[in-house]
């Protein structure tokens, strides 16, 4: 029984990048990194660094698939749409519109893994903000089971 259990525990912990477990009478653990683990949704607020019209009124929604990403400002109806290259820890994704005028109104998401988080930019012509990003607290026994 002994042999069992342990070999459960070097799989359990096997299993688990990034962050701290404590065993007791749970187990809990910290999120994995950010760059390991890109996939699933993040969160937060944007923060304007200059101009104006910038969608810093309420949270952000990130969520990225293997081969698909998504940014919603303010998780409004406007969506920037990309295709995630986790081997280089490049996450881009962009929208082009027209302005009133018909003139182009390009707006464009990038951002990077940094620990258990990602930093990202957003702009457009008249908006420049920044934002770091989490994962949503319900998140974490998806993290530690490892199911999508």
């Amino acid at each position: 029984m002994m042999a069992v259990l342990a070999g459960f525990h070097k799989t359990l912990l096997g299993r688990l990048t990034g962050g701290t477990c404590i065993i007791g009478l749970g187990l809990l653990c910290g999120a994995a990194a950010a760059a390991d683990d890109p996939y699933g949704d993040w969160i937060g607020t944007l923060v304007a660094d200059k101009g104006h019209n910038c969608p810093v009124n309420t949270p952000s929604l990130m969520q990225i698939t293997p081969k698909h990403m998504v940014f919603a400002p303010e998780t409004g109806a406007l969506i920037l749409r990309g295709k995630p290259d986790k081997a280089t820890q490049h996450y881009h994704a962009d929208l082009m519109m027209e302005d009133a005028n018909h003139k182009p109104l390009p707006m464009v998401f990038e951002a990077h893994p940094v620990g258990d988080t990602f930093e990202g930019v957003y702009g457009t012509p008249e908006c420049r903000a920044h934002i770091t990003l989490k994962r949503p607290e319900s998140r974490a026994w998806k993290n530690f089971i490892g199911a999508d």
